[in-house]
């Protein structure tokens, strides 16, 4: 979508849960929009913040000493009032009237929903992918996933460690509602026995068990069963592992640990590259797209199309887990 507008303001908002890198990502936005002779307005805890007029004006020195920090500066809150075309329509007219001519939104699938209904109405949106699940479908990268993954990669390590001291089993909950890319880049990474995700389908003899016995027989003692949680409850999966082998299995659920952390090298970079060809489309009057990553390369799509994309498992990956973990 192109608006005939032309950009004086821009306001940038986090919106879902938070992700490392976010603030990479807002001090592109910022930087990239003063260079360009724009004003920007940071709008604080998301669409609520928006419905409620919490704006604060941004310059070069507000987004010093940010790139490093997890979290995101602005703050992020639910705003169910936004889920209704009432919420949308007062959002825009809050914009036009504090003269915010564009907006990037840096968040998830929720968050671009939300940009996509605005966008409809009159104000142009930018979507920015900044989720640690990397379940945004038209991009193969999003902001946080790489640093959400060492965490767990550093957690692991240190459970195997008493795993294997003690002969144990342990049953490890990662996050993954709908997608399963944690659970299986973090499973291989940390030489998991099993690897449970929620893009197939979870039988206990086959997929668990039957794969812990085969182990034990090749000799192996502890193990490490990573899950997404999406596929169910460590402690029941942790249940059937001891009610059927005897093997003493504990649970371990990571929880938000997982979403905090300073961002990786590879979550600033692509969050600063794509804060960056946010503010480079909004100049150009052109609104309603998402940011994505595309064979290593950042490029946009419209939002209706964004949201329509499907995003599997990577099979191979699944296929060398299976080929490889005892």
């Amino acid at each position: 979508m192109n608006s005939n507008k032309e950009i004086g303001t821009i306001g940038v908002l986090t919106s879902g849960g938070d992700a490392p890198g976010m603030n990479a990502a807002i001090r592109a936005v910022v930087r990239t929009a003063l260079s360009k002779g724009l004003k920007v307005k940071g709008i604080m805890h998301g669409y609520a913040g928006l419905l409620n007029e919490e704006f604060i004006d941004m310059g070069m020195r507000s987004v010093s000493e940010i790139i490093q920090r997890g979290g995101t500066v602005l703050y992020t809150a639910r705003c169910l009032e936004f889920k209704e075309m009432a919420g949308v329509i007062k959002a825009h007219e809050i914009c036009e009237k504090n003269g915010i001519d564009g907006l990037v939104v840096i968040g998830g699938d929720g968050s671009f929903r939300g940009a996509q209904d605005l966008s409809n109405v009159g104000t142009p949106c930018i979507g920015i992918p900044g989720t640690i699940d990397n379940d945004i479908a038209c991009s193969e990268y999003t902001i946080g996933y790489d640093t959400a993954m060492n965490t767990v990669v550093e957690m692991v390590d240190k459970l195997r460690d008493t795993a294997n001291s003690h002969s144990r089993c342990s049953v490890v909950e990662v996050m993954g509602r709908r997608a399963g890319h944690i659970a299986l880049n973090t499973g291989i990474a940390c030489g998991a026995a099993v690897i449970l995700v929620p893009e197939q389908d979870f039988d206990p003899e086959r997929d668990l068990l039957a794969r812990i016995r085969y182990a034990q027989e090749c000799g192996k003692h502890h193990f490490i069963v990573m899950v997404a949680e999406g596929v169910g409850k460590a402690e029941e999966i942790a249940q059937i592992i001891r009610d059927n082998t005897g093997i003493d299995t504990r649970k371990t659920v990571l929880g938000h640990v997982q979403r905090g952390g300073s961002p990786t090298l590879r979550d600033r970079v692509v969050a600063t590259q794509m804060g960056y060809h946010a503010v480079e489309l909004l100049t150009q009057n052109i609104g309603n797209r998402v940011v994505a990553m595309k064979n290593g390369e950042i490029v946009d799509y419209e939002i209706n199309e964004a949201l329509s994309m499907k995003k599997g498992i990577e099979t191979k990956l699944l296929e060398i887990a299976h080929c490889i973990s005892i």
